[in-house]
């Protein structure tokens, strides 16, 4: 079984320096809250490792479809619950593919398939709240 280690410091107030595998970030929180806002907030990040992992998966699969794209984005939006703790209720990613004559089965069947069986990210955070998501294409 693979595991995954991550080593922190605290760095004065609330923000934490992370490394993970040589790759260094800051978390903070906001002014507001008693941080530097130095960094992302880290439930944020749980949005960036979604992205990543989704986008990683969709591209590596187009790549198998020989798609070939001019451009790629995902954005992630996510509502929060009121009360503590605060977790995310809802996440809806947006995948937006940009090309010539784009064949959308195939773009469909990349995101089904990231979403749907080989996203992790995506499979840790279904257990807290529903991700969906849409796809656009621009030429």
């Amino acid at each position: 079984m693979a595991k995954t280690r991550l080593d922190a410091n605290i760095t004065g107030n609330m923000g934490w320096e992370m490394d993970i595998n040589g790759h260094h970030f800051i978390t903070d929180s906001a002014i507001e809250t008693g941080g530097n806002d130095k960094g992302p907030r880290p439930k944020a990040l749980l949005l960036a490792g979604l992205i990543g992992c989704t986008g990683i998966d969709v591209k590596m699969i187009l790549d198998k479809m020989k798609v070939e794209l001019e451009d790629m984005r995902i954005s992630a939006e996510a509502e929060a619950a009121e009360d503590h703790p605060k977790v995310y209720t809802d996440i809806h990613l947006t995948f937006t593919f940009k090309g010539k004559d784009l064949p959308m089965d195939k773009l469909e069947k990349a995101v089904r398939l990231s979403q749907e069986k080989y996203c992790g990210v995506t499979a840790m955070l279904q257990k807290a709240a529903p991700v969906t998501y849409d796809i656009v294409v621009e030429e």
